[in-house]
This record gives C-alpha cells, sequence and structure tokens, in this order.
C-alpha cells in the first residue's frame, strides 16, 4: 500500500512560494516515508530508504527535507490532520444519530484504507508522543474540545443520553482504529481476508453505539 494521504487542511495546501514540482515531490517523500516508517520504525528507517522508495537521490531530498526527524515530522503531523478530519465535520444543527454514524462510518473507512498510516500513529502514541506532544496539546484538544460541546450541546436538548463526550470519542477512536492497528489478530480471529470485516464492524459498531445514546 503506498501512503498516500486521505486529504488533509493546510498541510497540503499549495504553498504559493513552491513550484508544482516541489510541491509533488514533497507529496512524494512523505507518501515514501509513510511506507518506510511503518515498515521499519522511526528508528529502523534510514534517509536512504525514503530517498529510494520516493525515487529520488538522497540529495534531492535534503533539499525538501534537511533531516529524517523534519520527515517523521511532516508525516505524524499530516496523518494527524488527516485522522481527525471527520471529527471536524460533526455537525451540532444535524441529526446526532446521522452524524455519529457517519463519524463511525468514516472511521472505519479510514482504518481499512490507511492501515500503515493508522499504526504509524500508534506506534509514535506508543513512544509517549515525543513529536507530537505539542500538537496534542494544543490543535487535538482544541478541536476535541469543541465537539465535547457539541455532544453536551445534543445532550441538554435531549437528543442522546447523558454521557461523558471525551470518553465517547475515546471510545469511536478505540474501536474503529482496532481494525486497523490489530488487523492480523482481526482476519485471524474472523478468519476473513476480504473487506467484510470492515463492513460488519461498522454496522455492530453503529448498532452498539446508537442504542446506547438514544434517550431513554
Amino acid at each position: 500500500m503506498t501512503g498516500s494521504s486521505p486529504g488533509c487542511r493546510r498541510r497540503c495546501l499549495p504553498n504559493p512560494r513552491r513550484t508544482r514540482i516541489q510541491t509533488e515531490n514533497r507529496l512524494r517523500i512523505v507518501a515514501a516515508a509513510i511506507d518506510i516508517f511503518a515498515q521499519d520504525g522511526f528508528r529502523g528507517a534510514t534517509v536512504d530508504a525514503i530517498a529510494e522508495r520516493a525515487g529520488m537521490s538522497k540529495p534531492n531530498l535534503l533539499y525538501y527535507f534537511p533531516s529524517k526527524e523534519a520527515i517523521y515530522r511532516e508525516v505524524l503531523e499530516r496523518l494527524l490532520d488527516d485522522w481527525l478530519a471527520p471529527l471536524r465535520a460533526l455537525d451540532e444543527t444535524g441529526d446526532p444519530a446521522a452524524e455519529i454514524a457517519a463519524y463511525l462510518d468514516r472511521k472505519i473507512e479510514m482504518a481499512r484504507d490507511f492501515p500503515a498510516e493508522s499504526r504509524l500513529f500508534a506506534n509514535e502514541m506508543l513512544r509517549g508522543a515525543p513529536n507530537l506532544s505539542d500538537v496534542l496539546a494544543g490543535e487535538l484538544k482544541a478541536l476535541v474540545d469543541e465537539k465535547a460541546e457539541v455532544i453536551r450541546a445534543w445532550i441538554r436538548q435531549g437528543r442522546i443520553r447523558p454521557i461523558d463526550p471525551y470518553h465517547l470519542i475515546f471510545a469511536i477512536w478505540a474501536t474503529t482504529q482496532h481494525y486497523a492497528d490489530f488487523d492480523p489478530q482481526v482476519r485471524a480471529v474472523l478468519g476473513d481476508d476480504g473487506e467484510g470485516r470492515f463492513h460488519d464492524g461498522a454496522a455492530f459498531l453503529r448498532t452498539l453505539f446508537l442504542d446506547g445514546l438514544r434517550p431513554r
């Protein structure tokens, strides 16, 4: 699988000071780096391997990124941006059941389509997030706080039962990303190498969460 990005916001927008070729080359490097970091980990990955996967020379790669650490930071920030996109879309004016179902479905789709990216991000978290702690405490926390208030608004309106919004978000992250981070285990237990496990998983999670959130 290539490390193509599912669609981030500002970090994927063209920089007016860069040419089209420069923008494309940066994206090539990031895509190659996702594969290499996911395969070898941060310590095992090398700039030479990333350059080879990207189809460019090491000096050319270093023109765009000065070090392996700079590439890794760029990769992680793009992944986090992409991973949070479905949460950003949670709309207070929408129907809560439809909004949460859409969020669950999109997270399962990302687990299916971007397993290497998910595992790479999970590995960073398991290492204590040394490269992302400032982003987690800043941008990520601000977004989760904002969407927690959306969920609280639904609770105040009597549209979902009273729950802790933060733990709801954590539970959705944990259950959906399991299908990427533990995919070999899921396939072994289910005996399913097709896409059925993702379809069935999404259906189960919709039932689990939406039934649990229905006002009593």
